[in-house]
């Protein structure tokens, strides 16, 4: 399941472990690798240090759901520190492109009327409708042009994980077009940060994991809604137990 690190020549294409650095310290560490003046030996003494793999042609970084209703506090369904967590997410963005892995976005995406909606039935304020700010990625998130995005809702279905969609009335599901996207490129691990945990994180790094899917949530680029307390770390134990690996 690990992401093995590969080549010295890569030592800057990197992945904060929680596990092994308390959360400030990434940005040190990075910053430390960036400026080791290409000495290959002082980079990977820094990797090992703070237990940093790497990412590569066969790795997907997924950012889930960085739109401004999430990750904004004047959002109408803001994820509390969701906005604090861009920076590291911008670093991951930043180290799987310079690596060739491929980068993909999630966006919910829905209509003015939906189940999804609390005002038409469903449990949720309305958010993230298309084509509207609230949609809109976070202003300070890179956004690669080139990068496939999936958006999930459209049609008035819960758009929990990137994979698929719901319809909240008759629960049938069906498939969005990123499991196609990853096969086309040969994709066997994938790297989750995004919002929220007890949610879309979860739902997207489950479907991903009973896909066949290696998968790495990275605890630093995540955070969760807890409308019950604890309900973030129960997300994360449930991926745990279907196979993932949290850092």
């Amino acid at each position: 399941m690990a992401l093995k690190r590969r080549s010295e020549g890569r030592l800057r294409k990197l992945i904060p472990s929680e596990a092994a650095v308390a959360e400030p310290a990434w940005q040190d560490g990075l910053a430390a690798v960036r400026s080791s003046s290409g000495s290959l030996s002082a980079a990977r003494e820094i990797c090992q240090t703070l237990g940093m793999p790497e990412y590569d042609s066969r790795t997907a970084l997924l950012v889930v759901d960085m739109q401004n209703d999430f990750a904004d506090p004047g959002g109408s369904l803001y994820v509390r520190g969701g906005d604090e967590i861009i920076d590291f997410v911008n670093a991951q963005i930043d180290a799987a492109r310079e690596a060739g892995a491929l980068v993909v976005y999630s966006q919910d995406w829905h209509p003015p009327v939906t189940p999804h909606f609390k005002k038409d039935g469903g449990v949720w304020p309305v958010h993230c409708l298309g084509d509207s700010w609230g949609s809109d990625f976070h202003p300070r998130l890179k956004v690669l042009p080139e990068a496939p995005r999936i958006r999930k809702g459209t049609g008035g279905e819960d758009g929990y994980s990137a994979f698929s969609v719901r319809d909240p009335e008759s629960g049938a599901t069906a498939a969005t077009e990123l499991e196609s996207i990853l096969r086309a490129r040969n994709i066997v691990r994938i790297v989750i940060v995004g919002l929220a945990t007890d949610y879309c994180v979860k739902e997207t790094a489950l479907d991903a994991t009973r896909l066949g899917f290696e998968v790495l949530v990275l605890t630093s680029g995540v955070r969760a809604v807890d409308l019950e307390a604890g309900d973030g770390e129960r997300a994360l134990a449930a991926v745990r137990a279907a196979g993932g690996r949290i850092e």
